[in-house]
């Protein structure tokens, strides 16, 4: 049975940017990044006001279409309750169509916030495995949305089988002496765009390649951050789409000529750099200026948060 939510009831999200593939671990590697969007819901006698802070603002639909709308929506459902009036407000500072999981955090943010509700019902939230198979299914692959759930890094999988596919994910333990750098241009790139120049079939020893430096990457991100420039390596995804970001591509390439594991973070074009070092080398951080990239370094994201009532940004 379908509980109505009474008027009144707030809910807040906080929900973390996140860097899917790192070089090797197409669709399944995934690292949350402290950057974090923010949203606050209130349920209302009737109607949908949405309202939009930061990115995106003025460029993304103001109506039930909008995506942290459509993800409380089934967190309600998924949960038991529903609302016959919401006021939904974003307030952004992950940017869009950078690769950097906006569409991942909405989804994720949007479903967390369903939790804080659904919590002043006597419903019972869902976990956080629940968590990473809903907002997965919005994108069909688990890695931003695991990262954005459980925070830190991780290690997704999808399980095929009878019925909808299962996803899941697991955390692992980022060695602390790893710094994390983000490097954002102004340019945006849309996954679905990028994807299409992904061959459907691909080269055995380019597999076997990719396999090996994917299982590294597990050792290099928690043990040996020595081997991190080898376990980034990649070949499946990230030479097949240097020609639609060529600035992104030349920036990555640079940085690995010095010294810097360079990925992109997703499917581009932000740049993201792990290293051993507090600070990117100078020449690396004159080029990203000089071309447009926002160069910043970045702390490891925490995992989703809700909480009922309105809660302070800090």
């Amino acid at each position: 049975m379908t509980r109505t939510l009474p008027p009144g009831l707030t809910a807040t999200a906080v929900v973390a940017a996140s860097s899917a593939n790192l070089g090797p671990g197409f669709d399944s590697m995934g690292l949350a990044i402290g950057l974090y969007d923010e949203i606050v819901v209130e349920t209302t006698e009737s109607g949908l006001v949405v309202e939009v802070e930061g990115e995106g603002s003025g460029q993304v639909p103001l109506d039930g279409s909008h995506l942290v709308v459509r993800a409380i929506e089934r967190g309600l459902r998924e949960t038991g309750v529903s609302a016959p009036g919401l006021i939904v407000r974003c307030r952004n500072d992950i940017p869009h169509s950078r690769g950097l999981g906006s569409s991942a955090a909405a989804v994720v943010g949007g479903l967390a916030a369903a939790n804080g509700l659904a919590a002043q019902s006597d419903s019972t939230p869902m976990s956080p495995e629940r968590l990473v198979q809903v907002s997965s299914e919005f994108e069909g692959h688990p890695d931003n949305a695991a990262a954005a759930v459980l925070g830190g890094a991780v290690v997704s999988w999808t399980a095929a089988g009878a019925g909808d596919p299962r996803y899941a994910a697991a955390p692992i333990r980022l060695h602390p002496d790893i710094a994390i750098f983000a490097a954002v241009p102004q340019v945006r790139s849309s996954t679905a765009e990028t994807r299409v120049l992904l061959p459907e079939h691909v080269r055995h020893t380019d597999a076997r390649f990719n396999l090996s430096r994917a299982a590294l990457l597990v050792v290099a991100l928690t043990e040996r951050p020595d081997l991190l420039m080898e376990a980034t390596e990649d070949v499946l995804h990230q030479p097949q789409r240097a020609a639609a970001m060529p600035a992104s591509a030349e920036y990555l390439a640079m940085l690995r000529r010095c010294g810097v594991a360079a990925m992109l973070s997703g499917a581009g074009p932000a740049v993201l750099a792990l290293s051993t070092e507090t600070e990117l080398p100078a020449e690396a951080l004159r080029y990203g200026a000089d071309h447009g990239f926002a160069v910043k370094r970045m702390s490891v994201g925490h995992g989703v948060s809700w909480t009922s009532g309105v809660a302070v940004r800090t």
